[in-house]
Parts: structure tokens; sequence; C-alpha cells
């Protein structure tokens, strides 16, 4: 059984186990942000379960803008349906009008995110060739008999080499020309326009830039991850941030960067003012 292999049958015990502990769930599947289906109930097909996935995809574009969603609960007469994003694992349940949502809810929140994280340990491993590499091949001895030339040389004439190799005076080092250190590498800022960022986990301590602006810092810097970012206001504020790139499509290349509401406070900005923004290399 391969990797891919485990890892669905995990995620099915899971959802499983979760029916059988919580009879009022009726349906459950797994699928990642891709859209492809990992795992699911046997009651519910594929074609069932694509129908549900296009439904929320509407949902999380215009999510995106406020910085993503972490649960969806759809109330309906004959029961709910319930959406779960665990770190890019969407699990969709759907449970009885009659369910006891907060009980449901606690066994989820328990337990898929243990399975996940014991799932995350586990990757699959190239197989280590235990067959040793070629030994180069040693070039034969000649034979002094055959060529007349000697293969050894007489200890005696060896110990007069070397007596006179070490009569020599160490020869005088040559002085190394005197070269200035290169000043560090310094990227311009760049101005960006400061864009709202929000949602309920969004941490206050991290901006987002354009994923094409990071790949020039980086490759500014010889490929070296750039993790923080300094921003600088018109009027002589300073901060630095953790920065990730943007997650919205539609803000690509036009110079934005997406701050929290805590952070514009600090730095007293606000939405659509401009801002400097340069890397920090540690």
């Amino acid at each position: 059984m391969n990797y891919n292999e485990i890892y669905t049958t995990a995620l099915n015990n899971v959802l499983d186990d979760m029916r059988k502990v919580c009879p009022d769930i009726q349906h459950a599947f797994v699928y990642n942000e891709g859209g492809g289906i990992i795992a699911g109930s046997a009651d519910i097909t594929q074609k069932v379960m694509a129908r549900v996935v296009d439904a929320f995809d509407d949902i999380f574009e215009r999510a995106e803008a406020i910085g993503g969603v972490e649960a969806i609960t759809l109330n309906g007469n004959m029961g709910t349906v319930k959406l779960y994003n665990f770190n890019g694992h969407y699990f969709i349940m759907v449970y009885s009008a009659k369910a006891d949502v907060g009980y449901v809810d606690t066994i989820v929140r328990v337990l898929v995110p243990t399975v996940l994280k014991v799932l995350e340990k586990l990757s699959p491993t190239p197989l280590k060739n235990a067959i040793p590499p070629p030994q180069p091949e040693q070039p034969p001895v000649e034979d002094s008999t055959l060529t007349g030339i000697p293969t050894e040389v007489p200890v005696e004439e060896l110990k007069l080499e070397l007596e006179k190799e070490e009569a020599k005076p160490p020869p005088a080092p040559e002085p190394e020309p005197f070269q200035e250190p290169s000043p560090p590498l310094e990227v311009p800022a760049v101005q960006l326009i400061v864009e709202n960022i929000g949602g309920l986990l969004v941490p206050s301590d991290t901006v987002r830039v354009d994923g094409e602006t990071l790949a020039n810092w980086e490759n500014a810097f010889e490929g070296k991850k750039i993790e923080y970012v300094e921003i600088e206001t018109f009027d002589g504020k300073t901060a630095r941030y953790k920065v990730k790139p943007l997650k919205d499509s539609k803000y690509a290349g036009k110079g934005i960067v997406q701050i929290p509401e805590k952070a514009q406070l600090a730095l007293e900005i606000k939405k659509g003012e401009l801002v400097k923004v340069k890397p920090v290399i540690e």
C-alpha cells in the first residue's frame, strides 16, 4: 500500500468513526484545495460530492477578500450542512435537524486535527541502494624484469632526497592583494497601496505582498527566502512584519500590500494610502 492509499484509508476511517459516535451525521466527505475528493462515505456518490464542492467554490471566492474562512454552516428544514477548513483540507458534514450541533462540532475539531497531524509526519522515503558503488580500477603494476625500470626506490636514495628537501628554505608567502570588503546588498523599497486583510484567524503580525515581488527580492539575495519586511509610512513610522504571498489572484501585479487592521492602527495609516515596503535579511 502506497502513501496516498494510506492517507485516503485513514481519512475514510475517521469519517466512519465519527458517524459511529454521532449517528446523526448522515453523510461526510473530504476534499482538498484543488477540488480533488480524497475520501467519502460509501452512501454518497462522486457526482453528488462534486456538485457540493462546486456550490462552495463561489463562497470561497467571495471569502478570500476578507481573509478566508474557517467554517461554513448552512441550515435547512431537513438538516444542516457544515464545512470545516483544516489547513487546506475541507471536511463536509451533513447531519439531521435533530443533531446536537455543539457535540458534533466538538468531535470534529478534536479528532480531525489529531489525525491530520499524524498523517503529516508520514512521508514516503526513497529506498537506499544497498549495492556499493563500483570501485575505480587500479592500474596494473609493471614488472621490472620485463621493462627494465625498477618499481622500488632504494631506501638510502629516498633518505638522501628527503634530506635535500628539508635543507631548502621554505618559500616566502606571496602577499595577497588587498580587497576592500563589498558593501551589503541594499534592495530599494517599493511603494505599495494599503489594502485590508481580515478574517477570523488572521494574525496581526503578518502582511501579504504580491508573489512576483517576493520572487524578485529572493533573486536579488541569491535565492534566500524573504520572511520579514519593513513597512515605512510617509510620516516616518516604521515597523517590521512577517510576510506571505497574496492569496487573492485579483490583486496580483497591482502593487498591493494587505495589512491587518491592528497594524494599520499602529502605523496610523488606512486603506488606499501608499507605504514603502522593503525586505529584511538577517
